[in-house]
This record gives structure tokens, sequence and C-alpha cells, in this order.
């Protein structure tokens, strides 16, 4: 039996804002170059692997038109300024034409010394793209993310000049120099939809997953191994998680609460509407209602009723976030990108009382 690699901790890059509260009408932290910088060095100080820079075109944790540091932009004066730790930059296909992103895609990646990688977004967040004047159902985006990854990739392996013809990517003797040095940008890929897992066999190198219970969480990695083997390939998988993280239980609960204690109803609202009828399957588990927002013992899904896409969290002691953290790696996740409120000072708590501990716990053999 192969050894399993050992867990990879990322963090991530809050450019809706960030505080000990979230869903008022404005951040505590505005996403200021210089606090986001901030963030990013200190994640670079800690050791962790890489960094998520989200995509959206309003606010998704306070009100949609509160300040937003947009993505592209914000990811290439951070990479001015860090020296180790790579960036996962989420695009969503189709906003910039493809043969401009992979020249831009190339350049960032021969500035930061080869440390980008590519998550793409093909469902994004209800009526986002809309604001933008791009229309398209859930299944032209995925189509159109297929092209999108395929082409780029062909350019970034090629140079070109390339020819392709596609429904949505039409490419006329295009060219890409200096192409990027070996090894390109990964490209990593979320979603739970039959199309996303499709797209992730056929296209990704990395599945990303927001975190479920354990049971809804394995029938969705049974699907993906089942989509992968069907083209050939084996999946890895990452795992997106927040964490509430205190000494004692009580009080990392009593920290869950307090952080929604000033959402404000304008908030809620929109939020609301963001997920009602999507056609995206995991922002629709993500923002499932229960009692307490209990998804079980240590799951806690009430930050999605202020925030889009991923609104769950595991809230405990360390030792606690480590035993779940570590259960999802034995499930067969191998990536964790990770993050708490507020991000600068608990990225020291995770990265010094909960990530040793879970590398530990991987070492251990399991249980039987």
């Amino acid at each position: 039996m192969t050894a399993r690699p050992a867990p990879k901790f990322s963090w991530f890059v809050p450019i809706d804002g960030d505080g000990d509260r979230i869903g008022s009408l404005r951040a505590q932290r505005e996403p200021t170059f210089e606090y986001l910088r901030d963030v990013v060095l200190n994640a670079e100080r800690l050791g962790f692997h890489s960094l998520l820079i989200p995509t959206r075109f309003a606010n998704g944790s306070f009100e949609h038109s509160a300040p937003l540091a947009e993505t592209w932009t914000t990811a290439t004066a951070l990479c001015a300024v860090s020296s180790r730790i790579r960036l996962l930059i989420a695009v969503r296909p189709g906003i910039t034409p493809v043969g401009l992103f992979a020249q831009q895609a190339a350049t960032l990646h021969q500035i930061s010394g080869g440390r980008i990688d590519i998550n793409i977004v093909p469902g994004g967040i209800q009526g986002d793209n809309e604001r933008l004047g791009i229309g398209g159902s859930h299944a032209d985006r995925y189509a159109q993310a297929d092209e999108f990854i395929d082409s780029c990739a062909q350019l970034w392996d090629s140079g070109g000049p390339l020819d392709f013809e596609g429904s949505s990517v039409r490419l006329s003797g295009a060219i890409v120099a200096p192409t990027p040095t070996p090894p390109a940008p990964a490209w990593y890929l979320g979603g739970a939809s039959e199309a996303a897992l499709q797209l992730a066999a056929a296209r990704a190198d990395v599945l990303l997953c927001w975190i479920q219970p354990p049971v809804p969480m394995q029938e969705l990695i049974g699907r993906a191994r089942d989509a992968y083997a069907n083209v050939g390939r084996t999946p890895a998988l990452g795992l997106r998680t927040h964490l509430v993280v205190r000494d004692t239980e009580q009080e990392a609960w009593d920290a869950a609460s307090e952080l929604l204690s000033e959402a404000h109803p304008e908030v809620l609202a929109q939020r609301s509407a963001a997920v009602k009828s999507t056609a995206m399957v995991g922002a629709a588990a993500q923002a499932r209602r229960v009692e307490d927002d209990r998804l079980g013992e240590r799951l806690w899904n009430g930050i999605s009723r202020v925030r889009v896409n991923l609104g769950t969290a595991i809230v405990g002691t360390p030792e606690q976030a480590a035993d779940e953290l570590t259960a999802y790696w034995r499930m067969g996740f191998d990536e964790f990108i990770l993050s708490a409120y507020p991000h600068l000072e608990e990225a020291e708590r995770i990265a010094h009382d909960v990530l040793p501990l879970v590398s530990a716990g991987a070492l251990q053999p399991e249980e039987v």
C-alpha cells in the first residue's frame, strides 16, 4: 500500500474584509492592501503551504456594496511582496478572454517564481456574473470552463501559435511567450454537482470540496473517485473549512455565536437571496438550515447565514479540531484550506495549537 503524503495546510486571503464579527454592513477591518499583505506575510512566516484568493464581484461577508479587493490585482501585488508561499487564485472562465488570461497567468507565474495555481470557479455566486453583464446557464458555464482549461493548458504547453475551435472558446494563432516554467500552475476545481465532478475528472489536478458531515462527505468522495476512474485517473482531494478554536469547548461555541452577534438584517436577506433556487449543489448544501445550525457534534454552519459559498466551521478545542481534521485526512483529503476570523491573529492559533496535532495524528496507524 502506497504511503499517504503528509497533509498540506493552506490559509485564506479575506478580500471581503475581516474582524471577529461578520455579517455587519461594513467590516471591522477593510480589505486594504496593507492589511491583506500582513495576512499573507504572517501565513508565510507560519509555514502555510498556500493562500486561496477567492473571486467575487460583490462583497460576500458584509453588505454587498462594502469594499472588496479585486482578485487578480490583489494576487499580483501579493506575489510581489511574498517570497515562498504559493497563491491559489480563483478565476471565473469567460470574464477574461482565454488568450489574454493565459499570457497574464504565465507572466505572474514567472514573476512569482512559479508560485501560482488556479482555482477554476465555473458555477459562481447566483447573480454575480450578471453584475458584469455576463449570462449563461449553470451547464453553459461548465462547458465553457472545460474549453477554457483545455485551450489554456495547450497554450502553456506549446506556446502557440494555437488554433482552437470550441463552442465558447475560439483562438486563431494564439501565442504565449514565455510559457510557464515547469511545472505550470496546477488546476483546482470545486463542486459537488455531476457537471463539476465530470469536469474535475477530465481537467483538474485537485478536486476542492467544501466541508460537510462525514456521511455526505464520503458519498461525495465516492462519486468523485468513480468519475475519475472512468477516465483512468485518481483524484487528489482538498478540503475547504472554517475553524472556530478556543481553549475550552464552551469558549469555542461562545466565539461562534459572537461571530454573528452583529449580523445586519440587510446582509441576512442578501445572503438568503443568493442561495434561493441556486443551481450550485455545494452552495445549497452549505446553506441547509438545521436546529442551532449544528450539522454535527463539531460542525456548525451558522456562517452561511451571512457569507456566500463556504459557510461551515469546525468548532472546538485545538485537540477537537485536530481530531476532526485528521478524520478527514483519513477519508482521503491531502490538502486543507483553512480560515478563521480574524485571519491575522487566528492563523497564529491554528498554526501553533492545531496543525502540529493533525500532522502527528496523520503519522499514527489507523484504529480498526
